[in-house]
């Protein structure tokens, strides 16, 4: 594959000359590779796909999507391509794109085809389909995952750059952690749903397949538009990444109420993950996760599978024999289900979530395995139900509980298949979420899905810093997560970006205290490498009442940092050292902390 399809990659590559016609040529070059006919339902005509080309017209860098390839699960409109949900006797054709198809479209993204899924969306596994079975990219004796198979499978591969999917129980999570990329589950509502098929409409959502978490966010940030079009449409922002301003409080199950079903290589593999993002400054909390797994059960009762009927129940009346079988058996459990037990149904996860809610007490984040196991598609031929019960085990409460969440690949399991854990937080905090999975995927060595493309991390993005503010560098306690951050935070500040001083400054820790606090002298002979620093915005109009707060022998002056910029920050008066410990070995107030 001559062309690494990430978007800075594609970026660079339009940027030196490469034209949008190159790219559709290799895609569709990678297609006859791969070989997969029941990865696409329905494939554009590439003398089309070429016309969309020339008619983009020159670079234009202002367009983030600008000549990047992408498909589309085939329960999302496509104008000019059939619909059919993965069911024939289903199919119409629309007039319009989806929403955020035509989003996509204007930010210069050129969609390819319409992918395979699990019929009507109903299943995690991928082999639920009357157009066959998706295979797995990283290994065709497992199952691709479901039910957006033919979007997972079609980014891994390195055919185009992302996907949509659709995410009711996990749709869009399982078959990342399968095809070893990225799944992104926007906080529901953040994306309109116009113009989809839904499965639950009141607890779905569309979304991300990428090779990696920027790629991901990128596309979410152009699809995050609200629309008032969409009765569940919600206002919800996408602002740029950014490292948390504090470490976040991780709450992950306990060893007790974990999951693998005798799987003991992903519960290797899942403590490790968890040792790396403890090494980040996450700090882990273990909490009794029965009570997520009571929220899941309900996903398959009562008043959810009731609102996969109500999709599809003029088909079933009229040609009850078009569906799947496996389908057809659980989507039709709801004719015996009353009014009454939906409402019995819906009272029932509102007292769950409750009790789950309350594990979340002061916690920013929850990490848990993508899948707890994988399953091979024999195993789904002699169980067509267990497997697929078992994929949902860590993806079936989020929606029900209105999360985000992103499947992120981690180093690769000891028997060589792909890790993966699944970050969950809040509605609306799906940069979080992204930014806390941006760590975990450059863990280690890592190859893109199944192309050979090695992962880059991507380029420190400058924040700008809001209008009428002043920069701060502060160096020890009002540093975040520390005890006197809250003296900047308090006044409105926010985190800009985290640095080190340039060489030639000393650092003290002072006599006296609580707090402890640091001193950072400019010194007379340069060190050998800087001092960790912090640099925060201030609303100007608060700085006065915050230097009140300044005991001596501590002030402000110029502080010059890595990048030979300076900035404001806190110094001290060379006397304030008297009595006080050099700790400018150590580079850090943290790491002075921590042996303290």
């Amino acid at each position: 594959m001559a062309f690494d399809l990430t978007l800075p990659a594609l970026r660079k590559a339009y940027q030196t000359g490469t034209t949008p016609a190159e790219i559709i040529d290799q895609v569709y070059a990678r297609l006859a590779d791969v070989n997969d006919p029941a990865m696409f339902i329905t494939l554009r005509d590439k003398s089309d796909v070429q016309s969309e080309c020339q008619a983009l017209g020159a670079h234009d860098p202002a367009k983030p999507l600008w000549g990047v390839p992408f498909a589309v699960k085939d329960n999302i409109d496509v104008a000019g391509l059939p619909t059919t949900a993965a069911c024939p006797a289903y199919e119409y054709a629309p007039s319009s794109d989806a929403f955020v198809v035509a989003q996509l479209r204007k930010a210069g993204a050129i969609v390819i085809g319409k992918t395979n899924l699990d019929q009507f969306a109903t299943g995690l596994v991928g082999v639920r389909s009357p157009y066959g079975s998706p295979r797995n990219a990283i290994d065709p004796d497992i199952v691709p995952g479901g039910s957006s198979a033919g979007s997972g499978v079609s980014v891994a591969q390195g055919i185009v750059s992302f996907a949509l999917g659709t995410d009711t129980a996990g749709s869009g999570r399982v078959p990342a952690a399968l095809n070893n990329i990225v799944g992104l589950k926007p906080s529901l509502g953040s994306w309109s749903a116009r113009g989809s098929v839904p499965a639950c409409r009141s607890v779905e959502t569309i979304s991300v397949f990428a090779l990696t978490v920027e790629d991901a966010y990128k596309v979410f940030q152009q699809g995050c538009v609200y629309d008032p079009g969409d009765a569940f449409a919600k206002r919800i922002a996408a602002p740029a990444l950014q490292p948390p301003a504090t470490a976040p409080r991780v709450a992950v199950p306990t060893p007790q109420t974990r999951r693998f079903f005798g799987d003991t290589v992903q519960a290797a593999s899942f403590g490790d993950a968890l040792s790396i993002l403890a090494d980040t400054g996450a700090k882990i909390v273990e909490v009794d996760f029965q009570p997520f797994y009571d929220v899941a059960d309900m996903l398959y009762e009562g008043a959810w599978v009731a609102e996969r009927y109500t999709v599809i129940e003029d088909l079933l009346q009229r040609d009850p024999d078009a569906l799947h079988p496996v389908t057809s058996k659980i989507i039709r459990a709801a004719e015996r289900l009353s009014a009454a037990d939906a409402f019995r149904g819906l009272y029932r996860l509102k007292e769950l979530q409750r009790i789950a809610e309350a594990s979340l007490e002061g916690i920013d984040l929850l990490c848990v395995p993508s899948i707890p196991t994988f399953y091979t598609v024999q195993d789904l031929q002699d169980d067509p139900v267990t497997p697929n019960s078992r994929l949902g085990t860590y993806t079936n409460f989020v929606n029900l509980m209105d999360m985000c969440a992103l499947a992120v690949p981690t180093p690769a399991r000891s028997d060589g298949r792909p890790g993966s854990v699944t970050l969950i937080a809040g509605s609306g905090q799906d940069a979080l979420v992204a930014s806390a999975a941006l760590a975990l995927e450059g863990a280690g060595p890592r190859s893109l899905g199944a192309t050979g493309w090695g992962y880059v991390p991507p380029a420190p993005q400058p924040v700008t810093p809001p209008q009428d503010t002043t920069a701060i560098v502060v160096c020890g306690a009002h540093m975040s997560g520390l005890p006197l951050n809250k003296d900047l935070t308090s006044r409105g500040a926010t985190l800009v970006r985290k640095t080190a001083t340039a060489p030639g400054y000393s650092f003290f820790a002072l006599a006296g205290g609580p707090p402890a606090r640091p001193g950072l002298v400019r010194s007379a002979k340069p060190t050998g490498s800087g001092i960790e620093v912090e640099v925060w915005a201030m609303p100007t109009a608060r700085l006065g009442d915050f230097l009140t707060t300044i005991p001596a022998p501590l002030g402000l002056g110029r502080v010059t940092l890595a990048d030979d910029s300076t900035e404001i920050g806190f110094l001290c008066e060379a006397a304030g050292t008297a009595g006080a410990q050099d700790i400018t070995a150590l580079g850090s107030w943290r790491a002075y902390l921590e042996q303290a």
